[in-house]
């Protein structure tokens, strides 16, 4: 994603649903940072963010439910 990076302050992290209780492998995202979708290791929460274009996210969710399925 390229131009400025979005401020990431207020951002409201959520973790996957497919979680585990133990705090496993997770992927959290912020869904209220117009324009991105701002995704984050939930182990590391300080560390990089990968900001994606909303039409990669929903093609990489979509990529893992035929994966999955």
């Amino acid at each position: 994603m390229r131009g400025s990076r979005p401020d990431l302050t207020a951002a409201s992290w959520r973790k996957s649903t497919y979680s585990n209780g133990a705090g496993g492998d997770c992927l959290e995202l912020a869904d209220n940072i117009p324009g991105t979708v701002p995704v984050r290791d939930s182990k590391n929460p300080a560390g990089p963010v990968l900001l994606l274009a909303p039409a990669a996210w929903s093609a990489f969710i979509s990529g893992v439910r035929e994966v999955s399925s």
